[in-house]
């Protein structure tokens, strides 16, 4: 996981629940992603991604895409990243085998956020206060003219067979959906919340919405275009992440994590976690849901067979792991 005041990224045994080493990095990891051979950590001040073997656990080597980086996402086909630059305003293609860049394309405005179509050769890119959304060919190396969606354009996400983008406007409290590649807008959807975290339940049916405005989880079918329900989620619903059965969301003032049941999308159970948690994210075999809590700087680990809706609505907690200075992402891989 990136340590971020830590300058470090820590590992975690899972299966003695115990913390294994910090791993120290010249700059303040925002992120880090699993892919084949290893763990990667983006560094954004310093523009870097740095490589950690998952075999000897050590710091294989960093390569330098910009002077500043805003994230990174891993492609469809697993022999890439994809880096969003600032300083310069770039989408960087870094193959894994070798950790070499591959491509540089050029983007019109200051980058907020990106995902990556799941055939891999789109990428849609959000513009911040610039309100405006790009479609990049990542085959021709090409960005398409930006499309204007209202006052800010921050998150974006596609939908899972990659015909729509759905980008969030958090100054306009609404999802803009856009058709991809052609960029057409098709709708606004107005929420009752700020849009800054988005979630979608793992088959893609359903993605979850938290912010500010309601201390509330909008849901939206992306299928049909549509909000379908605001579900209650405790105090200041933050950060979520979703099982295959429920949806985990933090609550950072009141210390705890609200466990929702995705089919009936009622909150069953509250987890006490520990101080301002910011991040969750469930470990592949669906068992645990770890989370991670900044200003404590440890995780909290869930174990979901526990889980059970009761009338005290009390959810127990499985463990708790120290693990270093403002714990920020985290990622699960075998080693």
């Amino acid at each position: 996981m990136a340590n971020q005041e830590g300058r470090a990224v820590a590992v975690v045994d899972l299966s003695t629940f115990t913390l294994v080493r910090h791993i120290r990095l010249d700059a303040p990891p925002s992120q880090v992603l699993a892919g084949a051979g290893g763990v990667y950590a983006l560094t954004p001040e310093t523009g870097a991604v740095h490589e950690i073997s998952s075999g000897d656990l050590a710091l294989r080597r960093k390569v330098r895409v910009a002077r500043a980086a805003v994230s990174m996402r891993l492609a469809p086909d697993g022999g890439a990243l994809w880096v969003l630059c600032r300083e310069p305003k770039q989408l960087v293609e870094l193959r894994l085998e070798g950790l070499r860049g591959e491509a540089r394309i050029d983007l019109p405005l200051e980058p907020a956020d990106f995902d990556l179509a799941p055939g891999g050769q789109w990428a849609a890119v959000s513009f911040g206060a610039s309100g405006s959304l790009s479609f990049v060919d990542l085959e021709q190396r090409r960005c398409r003219p930006p499309v204007a969606l209202g006052r800010q354009a921050s998150a974006v996400r596609f939908r899972f067979d990659g015909k729509l983008a759905l980008a969030a406007n958090p100054e306009e409290r609404r999802l803009s959906v856009v058709e991809a590649p052609a960029g057409r807008l098709l709708v606004h959807l107005p929420l009752a919340v700020r849009p800054e975290h988005l979630c979608y339940k793992s088959d893609g049916g359903q993605l979850f919405i938290t912010g500010a405005g309601m201390d509330a989880v909008v849901i939206v079918y992306p299928y049909s275009t549509e909000v379908s329900e605001t579900v209650l989620a405790g105090k200041a619903p933050g950060a979520m992440a979703a099982s295959s059965a429920y949806l985990f969301v933090a609550n950072s003032p009141t210390r705890d994590v609200t466990i929702l049941d995705i089919e009936t999308r009622r909150a069953i159970a509250v987890a006490a976690v520990g101080d301002d948690p910011g991040f969750i994210t469930i470990t592949p075999d669906d068992q645990f849901a770890l989370v991670l809590n900044r200003r404590s700087g440890d995780m909290a680990v869930i174990r979901l067979a526990t889980i059970t809706a009761k009338r005290a609505r009390s959810a127990p907690l499985f463990t708790m792991i120290p693990v270093g200075s403002r714990p920020v992402s985290a990622a699960v891989c075998r080693i």
